[in-house]
């Protein structure tokens, strides 16, 4: 059973690991343990340039989130189905996010999954679209519910892209001028 308290030390765990990670990359990251709304670490380079990023982690091989803060849905009472209407607007689309599955088995290692926010909401329109079209648009237990956890499989192409956050930070000195 999942606990608020495992919850949030599988979050501890993630934003660790994140951060230890950067470490091995030549870089310096610093976790805030949830005490900012919108990131979890801030990341810098030897040229004091920074970059705020978003950690999800888990102990399974998928991340929950809600379908409706990335995509417009409206739900008939009716039908009990759902529409798809569109992306929503996202705040911070460059945000990076990093996507941790921390390994249950002592012989795997964790995973990682690094991409932006604005890349992050594609696969869940795309993850959820196509489980509720097979569904016809009606979930089967709780209709207006709106719970969408993309697979680790949605995020493969993203494993160890670590080369993008040196990028996003080499890229600062360009907007800074």
């Amino acid at each position: 059973m999942s606990t608020g308290r495992n919850n949030k030390i599988t979050q501890q765990i993630g934003e660790f690991l994140v951060s230890a990670e950067l470490g091995k990359q030549g870089l310096i990251a610093t976790p805030f343990a949830g005490n900012v709304p919108k990131f979890d670490i801030i990341v810098a380079d030897e040229y004091c340039r920074t970059l705020p990023i978003q950690v999800k982690a888990s102990n399974s091989d998928t991340w929950k989130t809600t379908a409706t803060d990335w995509m417009k849905l409206r739900f008939n009472k009716e039908t009990g189905q759902q529409k798809y209407l569109g992306p929503i607007e996202i705040d911070n689309p460059t945000l990076l996010y990093v996507f941790v599955r921390i390994s249950q088995v002592k012989t795997e290692k964790d995973r990682f999954f690094i991409l932006q926010k604005s890349e992050y909401q594609k696969v869940c329109v795309d993850d959820y679209c196509s489980w509720m079209s097979s569904k016809n648009w009606k979930r089967p237990k709780n209709p207006e519910s709106y719970d969408c956890r993309p697979g680790i499989n949605r995020l493969i192409k993203y494993e160890d892209q670590w080369e993008i956050i040196k990028e996003t930070l080499n890229g600062l000195d360009k907007k800074i001028k």
